[in-house]
């Protein structure tokens, strides 16, 4: 389809606004939003299409869209920001904020593992329905009392939803105030950032409708293969890892009020592209954490070559994937030529990233389900391309 694409583009990155165009004409897009900064300018602010399936909105420069993991890297932000305020201790146990979360042996368990994927929680022994999703304190109770399903610390598995509540819940018992709250007062409201994890009644009318798989808004048929019912080991079924890691993802209407409303601050962000790449500039450009933090958020927890148990089994035979805290690295050049660039991706196709040697950030969201949340997603992969091969970051880069 072809869409009227608004918005503003420097003349050296002319070439991206062509790329974001060819998402609509060959690449089978309905909305989207593009932001990119570069040395704490705006140099790309696009958006075109259409924010429904029967393409009777236009997609605005504010419209909100539910970027799913994208989320994670907010929230990875309000942990660092608080370890480097001195507030909270990454390689303290989790259970010195959080005291019932000792149960089942995890007394020991530290904070920095549930960023990085290794705490053996990618999810609860038995399902939870929706309701009990959109309820924090229940599902928090729920994951205190849970069993690791390996060994903490001895393996990395991506931990899809549980890691918003248990990242999140370290987050509230510092801070006194839910995850949400904490990034609108001290990240999001401050920077004039538009982005929410538990998005406010009153900005639900700006919120694009996400188009599923089955072209409405539920999840159906986006991870084909998942074994129906309860999953009891990692080995009862080749994607039990998956099924177990996102059998708590609310699967119904992604577009409803009471998903919008809730708090799942792995997979609920609603954001523009300006507001995403605000965050990331600033993080970019050393405003929220000092060097120190920078260089530790971004600082590699996987051992090479080690398999990621969840996404291994998503995608059988795929590349080592590479975890810092809460950020995704760019194992495989999908934020860039920068390998320390840093970021993460959404099911669906959204993508955020930031790149501090190079003073850019850089963020896609759309409505339209598509790719993975690795950032391979063949939109990104021709933006991400485009911007780098603008006169002065192909300069910079070599």
């Amino acid at each position: 389809m072809t869409a009227a694409v608004q918005g503003t583009c420097a003349p050296e990155f002319e070439n991206v606004r062509a790329e974001f165009e060819r998402n609509f004409a060959e690449r089978g897009e309905v909305g989207a939003a593009l932001a990119v900064t570069l040395d704490g300018e705006s140099v790309v602010d696009l958006w075109g299409g259409h924010a429904d399936a029967d393409g009777a909105r236009p997609w605005q420069r504010d419209t909100l869209v539910n970027v799913y993991s994208t989320s994670k890297g907010m929230t990875a932000l309000c942990a660092h920001l608080l370890a480097d305020r001195g507030e909270l201790d990454l390689d303290a146990p989790v259970s010195r904020y959080w005291p019932q979360f000792a149960q089942a042996g995890k007394g020991d368990l530290p904070v920095r593992w549930l960023l990085s994927h290794r705490a053996g929680l990618i999810g609860p022994r038995e399902r939870l329905t929706p309701e009990d999703v959109y309820d924090w304190e229940k599902t928090c109770a729920v994951l205190a009392a849970t069993e690791p399903w390996w060994e903490p610390g001895t393996a990395q598995g991506y931990h899809a939803v549980s890691f918003g509540f248990l990242v999140g819940e370290v987050i509230r018992r510092v801070t006194g105030v839910p995850l949400g709250t904490f990034l609108r007062t001290e990240i999001t409201e401050p920077l004039g950032a538009d982005l929410y994890i538990g998005t406010p009644a009153s900005e639900h009318g700006r919120c694009a409708q996400l188009i599923g798989p089955d072209g409405g808004g539920t999840l159906s048929g986006a991870f084909p293969g998942l074994p129906d019912g309860p999953v009891r080991s990692l080995d009862a079924h080749p994607f039990a890892p998956l099924a177990i890691a996102m059998g708590h993802l609310p699967m119904g209407d992604v577009n409803s009020a009471a998903c919008r409303s809730a708090e799942i601050p792995a997979a609920n962000g609603n954001a523009t592209a300006h507001g995403l790449a605000t965050v990331y500039r600033a993080l970019a450009d050393g405003e929220l954490v000092g060097p120190g933090s920078l260089a530790a958020l971004r600082e590699r927890q996987s051992r090479p070559d080690e398999p990621d148990l969840v996404l291994d089994a998503a995608a059988p035979g795929s590349l080592p994937f590479a975890w810092a805290g809460g950020f995704m690295l760019n194992a495989f050049g999908y934020f860039g030529p920068n390998k320390a660039a840093f970021g993460h991706g959404g099911a669906g196709g959204s993508l955020a990233f930031a790149d501090p040697e190079n003073r850019l950030s850089y963020a896609y969201v759309m409505n339209k389900f598509g790719g993975s949340t690795t950032g391979g997603d063949l939109r990104n992969l021709a933006l991400v391309e485009a911007v780098y091969a603008s006169p002065e970051l192909a300069r910079r880069t070599g």
